[in-house]
């Protein structure tokens, strides 16, 4: 596997950036260039990233395909698409959205988003968007959440047949599948389940982790990895059972501290799992 993160450094050449993922010692990074670059200058970046073997994990489509609002769901659609053609020009392994929600917030929970009739726009709305683009190498994925779609490994088994599509995969983000203290404390498992069930399918994935408080109701919180409680020996074992360049990215940091920090626990955790990062 590979880490990467953010890189807190500007750059306006391949040269610059390579440099800069290899000063924070990643063998991955987040996609260098936005969908409206030049064609030459995203060939550049993909070229720059093959000799220096960095990994380009993926691509943010970061929208909401199904809001309510015809011109953002609209919008959004297009970002997906450009999005996905930029990771399949550029080399990366995936681009990556949340299936999106039909309520105020692009990101937030709504009481129609875990429904049937939900579901089934969200494998309409990723067959349009695969089938408009047909990637050759690249893959469309969905981030695992909490309150929306994919937000268990039944469900992402569910979204994937259902989509159909060889240009669909799986993004592994364990942090977000955490929504209760059943889940929390059952973690390691959850990770284990996830990876027998669709490690073949995993194209990157995400490094967070989660702290449940001991205040009513429930009270869950994303934190940097090493002060929650996710099972990163497990997290680490099993995504290092599948094939050795699947990214794993820090994201949600405030500074480089902070991502320093958490790259620090992550690798110790990996040194002593006799894991190669």
């Amino acid at each position: 596997m590979r880490l990467g993160g953010p890189l807190f450094k500007e750059y306006e050449t391949p040269d610059q950036w390579v440099a800069a993922v290899h000063a924070l010692d990643y063998r991955a990074a987040y996609c260098p260039v936005e969908p409206d670059a030049p064609g030459d200058e995203i060939r550049a970046y993909a070229s720059a990233a093959r000799e220096a073997d960095i990994v380009i994990a993926e691509v943010g489509a970061w929208s909401n395909p199904l809001s309510p609002d015809d011109a953002t769901r609209k919008a959004a659609l297009e970002k997906c698409r450009n999005a996905l053609a930029l990771a399949d020009e550029i080399g990366a392994r995936c681009c990556v959205n949340i299936a999106g929600s039909r309520g105020t917030k692009w990101d937030g929970p709504s009481e129609e988003d875990l429904t049937e009739e939900t579901f089934g726009m969200i494998v309409d709305t990723i067959r349009d968007v695969i089938d408009s683009v047909r990637p050759k190498q690249a893959f469309y994925t969905l981030e695992t959440m909490p309150w929306m779609y994919p937000d268990s490994t039944q469900a992402y088994v569910d979204v994937l047949r259902a989509i159909d599509r060889k240009g669909f995969a799986v993004h592994f983000d364990p942090a977000n599948l955490i929504c209760s203290p059943q889940r929390y404390f059952n973690n390691a498992e959850i990770i284990r389940d996830f990876v027998a069930r669709l490690g073949s399918h995993i194209r990157s994935c995400h490094a967070k982790d989660i702290l449940l408080h001991d205040r009513l109701t429930v009270h869950l919180d994303e934190v940097r990895p090493g002060c929650g409680g996710l099972d990163y020996r497990t997290y680490l074992a099993e995504i290092a059972k599948l094939d050795k360049d699947i990214p794993i990215m820090f994201e949600h940091l405030p500074d480089a501290e902070e991502y320093g920090a958490a790259a620090a626990h992550v690798r110790h955790v990996a040194e002593q799992e006799g894991i190669a990062l």
